[in-house]
């Protein structure tokens, strides 16, 4: 069925459509024609909203879950009220300063990454969500520890100086002075580099043939670049905070649709996945339920906004899930607010 715009809704149909939307946002309850002809100023008897109501259902924008149990948005209707009709709301000057005072803390980055996830959670009353930008160590100092014949200790120092220690395995025929040869060798060449930097040029010189190193060495420091550089891609890169959050009152009676929330919360490559689609535009998205298939069980809501580094590029990505029944229009903004504030830190 296609969504017909708002322009082609009669201004009648669209006073009770936001008053609908906007109740069940609230309340997450459905809503009836005689509530509506309480809180709108329409002078409209409630037999007439409840026609105006069964236009919008044929529409697809509402949905009736029991018989006369009144009507609540469709996620197509709920598309059609976030695009077109809701009025933002600006986040207070008491949550920028929540935001901006845990932010701006100091600290590693991670660590502001994790405040402002559990800020935007308790703020928005969801769950908090962050992409952590996916940075390459920089090399600074490289060191090999023999733990067997077979089997060596690869110790890592960075540019920034964290240290990380991978096993490798050893080529047939390396004892401890070839170790300590491969490590001079990328100390003295790689210093500085980056990882896949680090990479292209190992390779570029072991392929010409520069490579002032034995086949046994050149096959431990290939080895050794290769097990760093596999290592980003399976670290987690996404932070969750608050799904305590999902579990409220309204949701008491939708357990099984929390139960499969918190299961689809575990799949976190998944959600880094939805989140890393965010980094293509250039302001915050919103997710409404089966729009992505991950949430199809759930019925839950993402919204999610980049955030930029020095160069201006984006470099990850925050927001917050929650139930399809959002208070969108406070947390639209509260999301693109922490973004702008991350990217100021970062930048």
């Amino acid at each position: 069925m296609t969504t017909p715009p708002v322009s082609e809704l009669t201004d009648r149909a669209r006073d009770i459509f936001r008053v609908v939307v906007e109740s069940y946002l609230e309340s997450g309850a459905p809503v009836g024609s005689r509530t509506i002809s309480k809180l709108s100023a329409l002078s409209l008897s409630p037999a007439s909203i409840r026609n105006v109501m069964q236009d919008l259902e044929e529409l697809g924008l509402l949905a009736a879950p029991h018989t006369s149990a009144g009507r609540m948005p469709t996620e197509t209707g709920l598309r059609l009220f976030v695009d077109g009709m809701m009025q933002a709301a600006e986040p207070s000057a008491e949550e920028r300063a929540a935001i901006e005072s845990r932010v701006e803390r100091g600290g590693p980055i991670e660590e502001a990454l994790a405040a402002a996830t559990a800020t935007l959670s308790g703020l928005s009353a969801c769950a908090g969500l962050v992409l952590v930008p996916k940075r390459e160590p920089v090399l600074r100092q490289v060191g090999f520890v023999s733990l067997s014949e077979t089997q060596a200790l690869a110790v890592l120092v960075g540019a920034d100086g964290s240290v990380e220690n991978r096993v490798v395995d050893l080529p047939p025929g390396m004892g401890h002075v070839a170790l300590v040869e491969a490590a001079n060798y990328m100390n003295a060449r790689l210093s500085g580099l980056t990882l896949s930097d680090a990479r292209m040029r190992i390779a570029r010189e072991i392929g010409q043939g520069r490579a002032a190193l034995d086949s046994a060495s050149q096959e431990l420091v290939s080895r050794g670049l290769a097990v760093w550089s596999e290592d980003p891609a399976r670290r987690p890169v996404l932070i969750v905070r608050g799904q305590a959050n999902l579990i409220d009152a309204a949701a008491s009676a939708d357990l099984e649709r929390v139960r499969q929330l918190l299961d689809e919360l575990e799949s976190a490559e998944e959600i880094a996945r939805l989140l890393d689609s965010a980094r293509e535009g250039t302001a915050t998205r919103i997710f409404i339920g089966s729009e992505n298939k991950l949430f199809s069980l759930s019925g839950s809501s993402v919204i999610a906004a980049p955030y930029r580094g020095q160069d201006g590029r984006v470099v990850g990505v925050v927001g917050v899930i929650g139930p399809t029944r959002l208070n969108y229009a406070r947390v639209v903004p509260m999301v693109d607010f922490t973004a702008q504030t991350l990217s100021r830190l970062i930048g």
